[in-house]
């Protein structure tokens, strides 16, 4: 069966250095904030050029540490779209803030210029003290973050960037994590640079909101360890999954150019069957980190019976997302941008996944296209 990602095979290349690197944290027996964790964050500072790096627990607590070093307050408003995973509009109101829903582009899954401008007036409507934008590169590319970072800066607001699945893209030729006043991304297994269980980063070039994030992941401690300066939460990364992503980033630029290789040829081998999808597109200026490969189906085709389909011709599909935020359970009563969401909702209901990695073989893409080809044409 192909694989929707293959990580075993990443293993194989690396296995041996992981092992080692494990190998020396068992021996010094700094299991959690040892340093590899400084290690990394050196690292990752000079992969993005953000000036401060703090590695956590989680892509989700990273969210929540960046939202708490700008500052967020309960009743504060956010404007998040609402075709994401739960982690980037969950945060909001853990500390008591507000997520405002708005719109995506329907051509690059990110957010909308114009959905953020409605979002505006829906806050100024429901008199929501707006204080942010949190743009999330969906699928592997970064918003367009000039356009969103002069709407922010003219209405004074500040842009926090979810790059979950965006790391290792870039936007006219700077790279993700140096694109807002704030970035947070996730090292869950199956993002493009992932580990063996649950990791995240932040990025900032404000030493201000890089202090607050560090004395919060710990507590909330101050000058030492039992000097508390305010409330806070356990989100330190363990040294075992930072030894991890090291070795991964050692391999992630020739990575991130297979990633490629792998998404142009589905592209053009779809191009060529002429295949009735729509499929994905890079903005102008912009990199993708190919997070996954995400094509829109016609209206007419009844996507679960597809997947079926597909399945057993041992072809692997997965739906990022069936359902928008602002109809799940939890979000339902929050706002929703006065123009409405019709390309979220659109996008929910005929978006698939295909398998995306970077060991994906030409015979297998083929494979691939020519039964989506056969089974929709």
């Amino acid at each position: 069966m192909i694989k929707f990602i293959d990580l075993k095979t990443q293993q194989i290349k690396i296995r041996s250095k992981v092992e080692n690197k494990i190998k020396k944290i068992l021996d010094h027996g700094q299991y959690i904030l040892g340093p590899e964790v400084d290690e990394l964050q050196s690292k990752l500072s000079k992969f993005c050029g953000s000036r401060y790096v703090l590695c956590c627990s989680s892509g989700t607590d990273a969210l929540l540490l960046g939202l708490l070093g700008l500052g967020l307050k309960p009743g504060d408003g956010v404007l998040v779209p609402s075709f994401t995973f739960a982690s980037s509009a969950e945060v909001m109101p853990l500390l008591g803030a507000i997520p405002i829903f708005v719109d995506v582009d329907k051509s690059n899954f990110n957010i909308s210029a114009n959905s953020i401008q409605a979002g505006l007036d829906t806050a100024k409507k429901k008199k929501i003290n707006l204080k942010g934008i949190m743009t999330v590169g969906l699928f592997g590319q970064p918003c367009n973050m000039d356009e969103i970072n002069k709407i922010a800066n003219k209405n004074q607001l500040w842009v926090l960037d979810d790059a979950a699945q965006s790391l290792g893209a870039t936007f006219k030729g700077k790279p993700v994590g140096n694109l807002a006043k704030v970035t947070a991304t996730s090292f869950f297994p199956s993002k493009p640079l992932g580990c063996y269980g649950d990791g995240g980063a932040i990025f900032t070039n404000s030493k201000k909101i890089y202090d607050v994030a560090y004395s919060t992941h710990l507590h909330g401690m101050g000058k030492d360890r039992y000097t508390y300066e305010r409330l806070g939460m356990n989100g330190r990364m363990d040294s075992i999954q930072a030894a991890i992503i090291i070795e991964k980033l050692r391999i992630f630029q020739s990575e991130l150019k297979l990633r490629n290789k792998v998404a142009n040829q589905y592209i053009k081998v779809f191009t060529e069957l002429n295949t009735k999808i729509t499929l994905p597109k890079i903005i102008s200026q912009c990199t993708s980190n190919w997070a996954q490969f995400t094509i829109i189906l016609p209206n007419s085709i009844n996507r679960e019976a597809l997947r079926e389909k597909l399945s057993k011709k041992q072809i692997p599909t997965a739906i990022y997302y069936p359902i928008p935020l602002h109809k799940q359970k939890p979000y339902k009563n929050f706002p929703v941008s006065v123009d409405g969401l019709k390309n979220t909702e659109y996008l929910c209901k005929n978006v698939i996944s295909l398998p995306m990695h970077p060991y994906l073989t030409f015979k297998e893409i083929t494979f691939i296209c020519k039964n989506i080809h056969q089974l929709i044409n």
